[in-house]
């Protein structure tokens, strides 16, 4: 359960790590301009320094970031992929989740480049999925288990393609106006309407059936 500006550091640091790594691990100065960029970014923030050293002393608790001291100024690296046993594309599609927030599978491949290259929608898909299926710790008996750390989100009204969120931070907001549309089967409706008169039709054979067959077996006993 990170809250935005734990996230925020986390993701920056997962993308310098991949998309620039003759520059990682980051200094706090270079976290901080990292997390506050204009490109890439959704929301764009304006961090202070003391929120982001804030927010990596608390996921240095979770184990989620350790710092590095052998350079003359302390510098940060993320342990995510380790403590979570992802895999290099899973990394990539939690790190834009985190930065960008909820996105379709078409926006999360031509946004990856610099991160992860994937073939095709089929395999962003099949990450995500990957990702939505990891067992709770109540099914594994792992207690380090995080559970699912993906979810698709309802339909927005006129959006053809699903958008997808990560649980790092606990379950998404369901934005205003979105809704799971049902669609009405007028054919399959009439169907079942006329197997309904159908079933009434053969029950009233059966049942007549049956008083001739009682009848007979009366005549059958009397003579």
């Amino acid at each position: 359960m990170l809250d935005p500006i734990q996230l925020r550091v986390l993701g920056s640091l997962i993308e310098k790590e991949i998309a620039t790594p003759e520059n990682y691990p980051l200094s706090l100065n270079a976290l901080i301009n990292a997390c506050n960029q204009r490109s890439s970014r959704d929301p764009v923030l304006d961090l202070t320094e003391e929120e982001v050293r804030q927010a990596l002393h608390s996921l240095e608790d979770l184990a989620l970031v350790s710092s590095v001291r052998d350079s003359r100024v302390p510098k940060y690296e993320h342990r995510i992929r380790t403590v979570l046993n992802l895999r290099r594309d899973e990394t990539a599609v939690l790190c834009l989740l985190m930065l960008r927030g909820p996105q379709t599978p078409g926006e999360l491949r031509s946004r990856a480049d610099r991160l992860y290259t994937f073939d095709d929608l089929a395999a962003v898909q099949s990450t995500i999925e990957r990702l939505a299926s990891r067992e709770t710790p109540e099914t594994t008996g792992d207690q380090t288990s995080t559970g699912p750390l993906t979810t698709v989100l309802p339909r927005q009204p006129g959006s053809r393609e699903a958008r997808y969120a990560h649980l790092l931070g606990g379950p998404p907001e369901i934005p205003a106006g979105a809704q799971i549309s049902v669609r009405v089967d007028n054919s399959a409706s009439e169907r079942l309407t006329e197997m309904e008169g159908q079933i009434a039709s053969l029950s009233a054979v059966v049942l007549t059936l049956q008083a001739r067959i009682e009848l007979l077996e009366s005549t059958a006993k009397a003579v």
